[in-house]
């Protein structure tokens, strides 16, 4: 199986799914598989982990689904495995009222790990929307995600765009949670 067959989306439904997505680690591991097949060995180099820490979360995501492997190879008699992402894009459920979102928190320690001399472009706008100017703005961000993904170039590092469109909690509400 090439990275060309791989389907669009794969939904994360189960408990053991959403329990492998929710380590930073097998995110970042995600991150390096989500262009190109990788072995454990490049894995590794690529995450900053031992082979054997690095075999461990691969393998925790292959069982849950998310991550197979793509090809094989001998190499001085042993199999060597390529591991891709199970599909182009994983969608996660909604966290519901008051849950942690998973990837906004991979978001920020992503951007808190990140180096401090790179570019970013980090803004918070406080927006008063209609619901259609709010369900265009919405679908306006993901249609040019989708294009820049599109045109994404695994030879070039790395850049990640997070965004959340989201009505917040009443004042009320959210200064009632912070007692």
């Amino acid at each position: 199986m090439t990275t060309d067959d791989l389907p669009e989306t794969i939904h994360v439904t189960t408990g053991e799914q959403l329990r492998a997505v929710s380590n930073l680690t097998r995110h970042r591991i995600m991150a390096v598989l989500r262009f190109e097949p990788a072995t454990i060995t490049q894995i590794a180099e690529q995450v900053g982990l031992a082979k054997g820490s690095s075999s461990y979360h691969v393998r925790l995501l292959e069982r849950a689904g998310l991550v197979k492997v793509v090809r094989t190879r001998k190499v001085r008699g042993v199999t060597e495995r390529y591991y891709a992402m199970a599909a182009r894009a994983i969608v996660l459920p909604d966290p519901g009222e008051g849950g942690p979102d998973v990837l906004m928190r991979h978001a920020v320690a992503d951007l808190e790990a990140a180096p401090v001399d790179s570019e970013r472009h980090v803004q918070m706008a406080h927006l008063r929307l209609t619901e259609e100017q709010f369900a265009e703005l919405g679908a306006r961000l993901e249609a040019l995600a989708d294009e820049y993904r599109e045109l994404s170039d695994p030879s070039l590092t790395d850049a990640s765009l997070v965004f959340a469109l989201f009505h917040p909690a009443p004042r009320e509400q959210a200064e009632g949670d912070a007692k």
